[in-house]
């Protein structure tokens, strides 16, 4: 259940024991309650590895709520593509790339996470399932609502080695971000939430955030600890614009089991208007820390 990255961040902060409890909810099986819930989503969030560089990215796919569907116990099946130009565009067609997902619902504040390998279809892809579990509300926003804009076309990506001022300070407000994670064989997708400035850009090539305490798996920690590749997700809730990133990070621990992790970008690539959603504004999570002044 747990590799060697995740079990050596449980033991330095001593939580092995209570990480051994909480893995006992990750299985294999989408059951029908995770399977009703991925039904009614309109966002999926998806993490790889991509096959001709090598780099981690997170990206998110939209449709109308069944484009994300279970088709099978061990299978979930989605309709739809990211564009050719897209960084995951080659892993989202190639048979076996591991793939971590993320469907979460601001409405409700909850998420799932399904990770395992792909199987390209004729309308997209299917994933069959290593790991299902659903994780707790914490540092989630919760939006009430979002309409599909039907007119909205994204716009030219831009891609650069670093941030720009308006890009850095998108990151600066940001509430949520997603991460992908790789090891081994294997991908993750997760989420990180916080009021207004929990990240901070230390440069335009480092992004800084402190690791807030969670469930005690280290699924993400771990898989840095075993290979310091990433990708951020980081999305307007209003506009759509996308701003993905590349690059490796690594945590700081401090004393009393603190924790801050360290992101260096070896690339961003910016889309306007990338997702038709455009959502109601956030009540933020009350498991919120504020942030440093």
């Amino acid at each position: 259940m747990y590799h060697a990255g995740s079990r050596t961040v449980q033991d330095r902060v001593g939580v092995r024991r209570n990480a051994d409890h909480v893995g006992r909810s990750i299985g294999r099986d989408i059951k029908p309650v995770a399977a009703a819930f991925l039904g009614l989503q309109p966002m999926l969030v998806i993490g790889a590895a991509a096959p001709d560089s090598g780099r981690v990215w997170a990206g998110a796919l939209t449709g109308t709520p069944g484009f994300v569907r279970a088709t099978g116990t061990r299978q979930m099946s989605v309709t739809g593509r990211v564009p050719a130009a897209d960084p995951l565009a080659t892993a989202l067609t190639t048979v076996g790339t591991p793939v971590g997902t993320l469907a979460l619902d601001p409405r409700t504040r909850r998420r799932m996470r399904l990770n395992g390998r792909l199987r390209p279809t004729p309308g997209g892809f299917a994933v069959e399932a290593d790991q299902v579990f659903a994780n707790c509300p914490k540092y989630l926003q919760r939006r009430q609502s979002y309409e599909t804009v039907g007119d909205r076309t994204p716009g030219t990506a831009r891609r650069s080695g670093e941030l720009s001022r308006a890009q850095a300070a998108f990151v600066a407000d940001a509430d949520t971000f997603f991460i992908a994670t790789v090891h081994g064989d294997g991908a993750d997708a997760s989420h990180r939430g916080g009021n207004p400035g929990f990240v901070r850009v230390a440069s335009p090539t480092e992004l800084t955030w402190r690791d807030y305490p969670g469930n005690a798996m280290f699924l993400t920690l771990g898989n840095l600890a075993a290979d310091p590749r990433a990708g951020l997700l980081f999305a307007d809730w209003t506009t759509g614009t996308t701003l993905g990133l590349t690059g490796e990070a690594r945590t700081e621990f401090g004393p009393g089991g603190e924790r801050r992790v360290r992101f260096t970008v070896h690339e961003a690539l910016e889309t306007p208007h990338a997702l038709p959603l455009r959502w109601s504004a956030p009540e933020y999570s009350p498991a919120n820390p504020q942030p440093p002044g």
